[in-house]
C-alpha cells in the first residue's frame, strides 16, 4: 500500500523546524565527551566539567540552592523541561502538536506513577518532587497540589475533581488495587490509557505516522517482555499475569502473548525470542549471574528502544520524525548524565558506570 505524501507547505515548515532541531542535536554530548565525564574523580570535578557544556546556565541556577548531586539533577531536570517546551513552540499546528503530545505526555504518566509510588510507601514530599519532570500537561503548580494529598486515594480524587483524563483509568482500576495493594495495577492502567491515546493521535496513513506507530508498538513489546521476565521471576500465575500485559505491540498481539506466558521461565522466553528482533537478549545467557538479573535484560531492552527511536532523526530530513528522534536523543543524554552523577556520588567505578550508559 502506498502511503500519502506530505504537501509542499508542510515540507517547507518541517524543513525550517528540522534545521533548528539539527542545530540543537549538534550540541548534544558525544560518546567521547561522556567518557571524559565518567573519568572525572568526584562530583566537584564533574560539575566543573559540566560548566563547560550547554548545561552551564542551568547548573549555575540550580547550584545556588542545591549543592553537589542535587544541584546537577535539578539542572538536568530543568534543561530537559526547557528543551521539550522549546520544541513544542517550534511545532505549531495541529499535526505537530499531536506528535509532541505523545512525547510530553510520557512525563505526565511518569509524574503520576512517581507520586503514586511515593504516597504508597510514604516517601517525603521533597524527595518525590525531585524526581518529577513537569514537561507535560501537569506544571509545577498542579504537581504541587497532587503532592499535598495524603495518600493514593487522595491523588486520584483530586485528579477526578479536576476532570483530568488520567482519573478515568485510575478510578476503574482502584477497587482492584484496593483489594490487592499492588501498585502495578494502577501503573498498568495508566500505561494502557497512554498507549491507547498515543495510537489514536497517529492513526493516519502518512509515512511519519506509520513510523511513530512502529516505535510505540516496539515500546509496548518491550514493556510486555519486561513484565513477563518479572512475572516468571516472581512465579505469578499466568491467569493473573495475562490481564497485566498491554495490547498494541508491533510483534506480539494478544494471541502471541499467551504463547509467551506459557513458556514459564526467563530462560525459555529468551530462547523463544532468538527468532525475533530481540535476539540480543541471548547474549546474557553466557553467565549464570546475568541470568538472575532482570535489570540486565531491562537495560538491553531500553537500549534497543532508544536506538530505534533515535534512528528517526537520521531519516527523511523533511519529516517531523526528525524532531521525535532528537527528543529521544536528548532524553538519553540527560539520563546518561544522571547516571554519571549518581555513580560519582556513590563512588562507583568508571568500568561499572560505563556498563550503564546508552550511546546513540
Amino acid at each position: 500500500m502506498r502511503l500519502p505524501a506530505l504537501s509542499l507547505e508542510t515540507l517547507m515548515d518541517n524543513g525550517y523546524v528540522n534545521a533548528r532541531v539539527r542545530g540543537m542535536y549538534s550540541r548534544l554530548l558525544d560518546k567521547k565527551a561522556l567518557s571524559n565525564l565518567i573519568l572525572k574523580p568526584d562530583i566537584s570535578s564533574l560539575i566543573t566539567a559540566l560548566e563547560e557544556t550547554p548545561y552551564r546556565e542551568d547548573l549555575e541556577r540550580a547550584l545556588v540552592g542545591k549543592p553537589g548531586l542535587y544541584g546537577i539533577e535539578e539542572a538536568l531536570r530543568q534543561n530537559l523541561i526547557r528543551t521539550i517546551k522549546k520544541i513544542a513552540e517550534f511545532l505549531q499546528g495541529e499535526r505537530g502538536e499531536r506528535y509532541i503530545l505523545i512525547f510530553s505526555s510520557r512525563w505526565d504518566v511518569h509524574n503520576l506513577k512517581t507520586i503514586l509510588r511515593g504516597k504508597r510507601i510514604k516517601v517525603p514530599t521533597m524527595q518525590i518532587r525531585e524526581n518529577l519532570v513537569p514537561a507535560g500537561e501537569f506544571d509545577e503548580s498542579l504537581l504541587s497540589e497532587l503532592l499535598k494529598q495524603a495518600d493514593v486515594k487522595g491523588v486520584i480524587d483530586l485528579l477526578s475533581a479536576w476532570e483530568v483524563a488520567y482519573a478515568i483509568p485510575l478510578n476503574q482500576a482502584f477497587s482492584e488495587y484496593n483489594a490487592h495493594g499492588d501498585l502495578f495495577i494502577l501503573e498498568n492502567a495508566l500505561d494502557r490509557y497512554y498507549y491507547e491515546k498515543a495510537f489514536s493521535l497517529v492513526s493516519g496513513r502518512s509515512v511519519e505516522e506509520h513510523q511513530i506507530r512502529d516505535i510505540i508498538g516496539t515500546e509496548i513489546d518491550l514493556i510486555n517482555i519486561k513484565s513477563l521476565l518479572m512475572m516468571f521471576r516472581d512465579h505469578v500465575d499466568p491467569l493473573d499475569a495475562e490481564p497485566m500485559l498491554l495490547d498494541g505491540g508491533k510483534i506480539f498481539n494478544r494471541k502471541k502473548l499467551k504463547v509467551l506466558l506459557e513458556l514459564g521461565s526467563a530462560e525459555s522466553l529468551v530462547e523463544y525470542l532468538e527468532d525475533t528482533p530481540f535476539r540480543f537478549l541471548a547474549d546474557l545467557r553466557s553467565t549464570e549471574e546475568n541470568m538472575l538479573k532482570i535489570s540486565a535484560y531491562q537495560h538491553l531492552l531500553d537500549e534497543f528502544l532508544i536506538r530505534q527511536a533515535v534512528r528517526l532523526y537520521r531519516g527523511d530530513p523533511l519529516s517531523v520524525t526528525v524532531v521525535i528522534g532528537y527528543l529521544w536523543a536528548k532524553y538519553t543524554e540527560v539520563m546518561n548524565l544522571r547516571i554519571i552523577a549518581r555513580c560519582k556520588n556513590a563512588l562507583i567505578s568508571p568500568e561499572d558506570m560505563e556498563a550503564e550508559m546508552v550511546y546513540v
